[in-house]
């Protein structure tokens, strides 16, 4: 078995060579760089098994690093290195996609730890996700929450399309659940004993993206060591689902063309058509008409996908199933951390309800983490979700008077306490509060308090 490739990006070369010559004597294959813009624009999807990244770094810092590696390719697994742990700084990098954070100095022993147990639990989730598409049968639409009119609508004509072979394009803002619709369509189809392969179109570059659908022959490129067999044919009896296809480049988009009207591709460096049996089914966040009238989408193709239509409402017009989601998700925290969050406070369930979520269920989801990661009571406060959205005007009915009199007088105090003490650093008062900096500058803004009133 090929050794496990680590890319680590620290600007203290003396840490790197450490670091190196501790995961290649445990043999791991290592490579390490001390410019984080050098690393990034290395680094390919697909070749590399875990990365290690520092947090402060000229140029530009870790947290930026971990964006753009999680943006080229979102299952890579990355662990941030900081000497200035805090809360705030762990929540971020974790909701970027971080999956551990490693603080210095460390012991080449924890090293080692943090490094197996990225490496196995990204293994797990791999074999998992493999699992749960091919258990046919077992996704119902009880995986999908919710019991507003709309939602129940649209489940009806996924039931209805289900058993019908034919394509379909789900549209939809970023986060509003399109994957699950895809999946339900694949589970509830006669084609639900052959795999569900699902691909973000613009998640891989534009040379990646077509190997990566339709595969290639030995010696077809420069490191095309073995013929490889491509995401289409993998999906052979199956579902294929193209996520965000309004990225599609045009030459990948000619060659999908050809394929859902021959049913038929070719390898890339082949000279023999390989033919399969694959229904697709699409999602995009676009508007593709628009794209076709730009002409950087083909019409040809878009009437291709889109013989059926289904529209995934955005949260903000679903808003009674607020609550069911967020309790969904509260009981999967619990479960994994052996948490006791019975559920939203009275006061932060009308706050969630009456916010837009311009990040739909995705950003729901999110925030219930983050919440469940802060709060020590047995529900989620209000003050707390306060620290990820925006609650300020919403109406919390009658009789809560007293508890928001007595919450804004909390939250003046400690703040005027706070600037006091860290003598008007806005910066040490977000550390020290955990909160983030805009939500303190909006908290001030709120109050009238100012800097130079207080000290």
């Amino acid at each position: 078995m090929a050794p496990k490739k680590i890319m680590i990006i620290d600007n203290e070369e003396g840490l790197c060579r450490m670091m190196e010559a501790v995961l290649m004597d445990n043999g791991y294959a290592v490579r390490s760089f001390t410019d984080p813009l050098d690393a990034v624009s290395t680094f390919r999807p697909g070749t590399w098994d875990l990365v290690i990244s520092d947090i402060k770094m000229p140029g530009i810092d870790g947290l930026e690093v971990l964006q753009r590696l999680k943006e080229a390719e979102p299952g890579i697994p990355v662990i941030m290195i900081t000497a200035y742990a805090t809360v705030e700084m762990s929540i971020q990098a974790l909701r970027k996609g971080a999956y551990d954070m490693l603080t210095k100095p460390f012991e080449p022993d924890e090293l080692l730890y943090r490094v197996k147990n990225a490496l196995n639990h990204n293994q797990l989730l791999a074999e998992n996700r493999e699992l749960r598409q091919e258990l046919a049968g077992k996704f119902n639409f009880g995986n999908i929450i919710g019991a507003s009119p709309a939602l129940k609508a649209l489940l009806d004509k996924v039931e209805k399309v289900a058993i019908r072979d034919t394509s379909v394009l789900i549209t939809g803002e970023s986060g509003t659940g399109k994957e699950l619709i895809a999946q339900a369509i694949h589970y509830n189809s006669p084609r639900r004993d052959k795999r569900f392969v699902a691909i973000n179109c613009g998640a891989l570059p534009e040379s990646i993206l077509e190997s990566e659908l339709f595969g290639y022959k030995k010696g077809a490129f420069t490191g095309a060591a073995e013929d490889r067999m491509g995401l289409i044919e993998a999906a052979d009896g199956g579902t294929l689902f193209l996520d965000e296809v309004g990225n599609l480049p045009m030459n990948v988009q000619k060659t999908l063309l050809r394929f859902l009207q021959e049913r038929e591709f070719l390898r890339i460096g082949d000279n023999k058509p390989t033919r399969v049996d694959v229904r697709i089914i699409s999602a995009t966040n676009s508007e593709l008409l628009a794209e076709v009238e730009r002409g950087t989408f083909r019409e040809d193709l878009y009437y291709r996908f889109n013989v059926v239509n289904l529209h995934l409402p955005p949260l903000r017009e679903r808003r009674e199933d607020i609550p069911l989601i967020a309790a969904h998700f509260i009981a999967l925290q619990n479960q994994e951390f052996g948490t006791r969050i019975k559920g939203l406070s009275p006061e932060a369930a009308r706050a969630a309800a009456a916010f837009a979520w311009p990040g739909n269920i995705r950003q729901l989801k999110n925030v219930i983490e983050a919440c469940m990661t802060l709060e020590g009571g047995e529900t989620i406060a209000l003050g707390t979700l306060a620290q990820f959205i925006e609650v300020d005007g919403f109406e919390t009915g009658a009789g809560d008077d007293d508890y928001t009199s007595a919450l804004a007088r909390f939250e003046i105090e400690y703040l005027r306490d706070l600037l006091q003490k860290r003598g008007g650093n806005i910066d040490e008062v977000a550390r020290v509060a955990g909160m983030n900096m805009a939500t303190v500058y909006r908290k001030l803004k709120k109050y009238g308090l100012k800097k130079g009133d207080v000290l």
